[in-house]
């Protein structure tokens, strides 16, 4: 079998990344896909906020003071332990393969959904008012601050693991194409312990402030050398596209030195399609318009709803196998075509998930997205038995 980071490292010159979650590496046949046919990892929730806060999306985990410019502050306390379980084995691994060494990209610091509402209100409450501006600042700066250091910091055991961070995630409306509000859901209250489509983050700020201190923030605090990225989907759509290039464009022009300027290094297009849309054109005019912008692109979540006919059956399966290769093609030939452009950048792709059966299509999420049609998916390059699909051979170039 062809080795998949070796033909895109021929082919396209690029990372080749694929996500997993601690439960899944776990999984000693995933792990060896992993460690066979990528160098890049993303972590599909142990450096989301609500995992860095131990999961106590109900109540604040306990506090404790921190100093932050001179200032002391009261800031919940933050579990490592999982990311960092993940990150020991990544590093263990390379230590052992120093000539093939697997990079991770941070996900996600600033996000409306899994993050705990009660990170939004007074003595870290949600019964209590939402606090201010300058309060959330501190908060924020605090917290893009110390996940920063522990992580990539100078005497950070995992020093020189990450290439990149998702520094903000979904911050766009899906619907109006603006930018995401405290409102995007009506029928979805606030009071709830996390969101799935409204925004806390919003609710406080009433602008786009907390993106740009986000970004700021990052820039103060993150090494020279590691990238750092917006991401968010239906990023092909005219209405939601034209609202992230106007979320790009008011990073970059804040741009300016560390503890002086944002930096925005390149866009995340996260990649959730389906078998219809988006159309080759309009991928391919995405990736260009994103990349004049920021330069930099990268396809961070791709994977493949199956078509309306596909049940799941062994006669429906091949068929639909097949049908899923050739749309793969069709958008990789894209990536590639748009790679070739002047100014054009695409430095990574990144599959979310390696095999079927643990792919988050295959159920509902509480936060918004996944499976809502109760329908079986198979969208990933290898199958429920950790076997390679046509679709990954559309990429290994065999």
């Amino acid at each position: 079998m062809p080795v998949l980071k070796d033909a895109i490292q021929r082919t396209m010159g690029c990372r080749i990344g694929v996500e997993t979650t601690l439960y899944e590496m776990q999984d000693e046949k995933v792990w060896e896909i992993i460690t066979t046919h990528f160098n890049a990892l993303t972590f599909g929730n142990e450096l989301k906020p609500e995992c860095l806060f131990g999961f106590s999306n109900r109540v604040c985990p306990g506090t404790q003071e921190a100093e932050l410019d001179g200032e002391t502050i009261l800031v919940p306390k933050l579990d490592y332990s999982r990311a960092e379980a993940m990150l020991d084995r990544v590093l263990a691994w390379n230590q052992a393969h120093p000539g093939c060494p697997i990079r991770v990209r941070g996900h996600v610091l600033v996000w409306h959904s899994q993050t705990p509402e009660w990170f939004f209100h007074a003595d870290y409450d949600k019964e209590k008012e939402y606090v201010d501006k300058d309060t959330m600042n501190r908060r924020l700066e605090w917290y893009i601050r110390t996940v920063l250091t522990h992580f990539t910091g100078e005497d950070s055991k995992y020093k020189g693991m990450f290439y990149g961070w998702d520094v903000v995630n979904e911050a766009v409306s899906d619907h109006t194409g603006t930018y995401r509000s405290d409102r995007e859901n009506p029928d979805e209250p606030l009071s709830r312990d996390t969101h799935g489509s409204n925004s806390s983050w919003w609710r406080v700020y009433q602008s786009e402030e907390y993106i740009l201190n986000a970004f700021f923030y990052a820039n103060r605090y993150a090494p020279a050398d590691l990238e750092l990225y917006y991401n968010d989907y239906s990023e092909c759509s005219a209405p939601k596209q034209q609202g992230i290039l106007t979320l790009l464009e008011a990073v970059k022009k804040r741009e300016g030195a560390p503890g002086e300027g944002t930096r925005i290094d390149g866009m995340g297009m996260q990649g959730h399609y389906n078998m219809v849309s988006p159309s080759r054109d309009d991928f391919g005019a995405a990736i260009e318009r994103y990349a004049k912008v920021v330069g930099n692109v990268q396809i961070t979540e791709f994977d493949m709803r199956a078509g309306e006919g596909y049940d799941g059956s062994e006669a429906s399966r091949k068929e639909e196998y097949e049908k899923q290769a050739e749309r793969y093609r069709m958008l990789y030939q894209a990536i590639q075509d748009a790679n070739q452009k002047e100014g054009v950048n695409v430095t990574g792709i990144t599959f979310w998930g390696t095999v079927d059966h643990y792919s988050w299509l295959q159920s509902r999420s509480n936060v918004g997205g996944g499976n809502t049609t109760g329908r079986i998916q198979c969208p990933l390059l290898f199958d429920d038995r950790y076997q390679p699909k046509p679709a990954f051979f559309v990429f290994s170039g065999e």
